[in-house]
């Protein structure tokens, strides 16, 4: 690259440094100036809220009525003016309420200002015969500010009951459908279990059930045995012995057949040959 070209582009972002620098020490010092000025402000403002004060109460006649109207002017403004730009951040309907406020501001201003002339008027008697007007026109100017003021309020609160009915209204929703186990009802009764005797009846021999817990039984305690099915592969016997019109012999049951668990296989019966 040629030395040129590194001199002009080091020579740019030098400039470009220092113009950054003296932006932000102008912002620095105006935001500094900014802050010294509302706190001489403020300072001002509470040394004369103290002394119309005390005039007010220290003083009778001209002098302490025209700090009574002061003091009354200023309180009222200045408590308009904080609920609106309060509210005007939350609320955008409040930025024409608040213009028409900087617009009642211009009439307290001028008035506040004639009130604090009279205050170093030498002739009382006239400042005397000019209290009743100027005590008229503080109160339309405050009455105007506290419209403005309660009607930002009003509002502010309206908006916030309303929140909080639909806030409850979602509330006890939620909390139904948390509950939702104390209204229901069940759809149809569970089905019911198999029973062990179900299956003992699939393992029998045969494949015919064993109902011998349901049929009464006889004086001895033993269930009448049923006739049962000529099985295949038994002999021919065995088929005379179980063919009708002959006695049977009550036999018990063979230790390798019988089930005592319906999870248990039953043995398979042995064939004579």
């Amino acid at each position: 690259m040629d030395a040129g070209a590194v001199i002009t582009i080091l020579a740019l972002l030098f400039f470009a440094f220092v113009a950054l620098g003296v932006y932000v020490s102008v912002k620095v010092v105006g935001a500094a100036k900014r802050g010294v000025e509302r706190t001489v402000t403020q300072a001002r403002r509470t040394v004369e809220d103290t002394t119309l004060r005390a005039r007010s109460y220290g003083q009778g006649g001209v002098t302490g009525e025209l700090a009574q109207l002061r003091l009354a002017l200023r309180t009222s403004m200045r408590a308009t003016q904080e609920a609106l730009h309060a509210g005007v951040a939350e609320d955008a309907s409040l930025s024409e309420s608040l213009a028409l406020f900087h617009r009642l501001s211009a009439h307290g201003q001028e008035l506040d200002a004639e009130l604090k002339r009279l205050e170093r008027e030498p002739d009382r008697a006239t400042v005397a015969s000019l209290l009743p007007g100027l005590r008229e026109r503080t109160e339309r100017i405050t009455h105007s500010a506290e419209s403005l003021r309660w009607a930002a309020r009003d509002r502010a609160q309206k908006f916030a009951e309303d929140d909080l009915d639909v806030l409850s209204a979602q509330i006890d929703m939620e909390a139904g459908a948390l509950r939702h186990w104390s209204a229901q009802e069940p759809d149809a009764a569970p089905a019911a279990e198999p029973s062990p005797w179900s299956a003992q009846a699939s393992a029998t021999p045969g494949g015919s059930a064993d109902r011998s817990w349901a049929e009464p039984s006889g004086p001895s305690g033993l269930s009448e045995p049923s006739e049962p099915s000529e099985p295949s592969g038994l002999s021919a016997q065995e088929s005379e012995r179980s063919a009708p019109g002959q006695p049977q012999a009550i036999t018990a049951r063979d230790p390798r057949q019988q089930t005592a668990y319906p999870w248990q296989k039953s043995a398979r019966p042995e064939t004579t040959n």
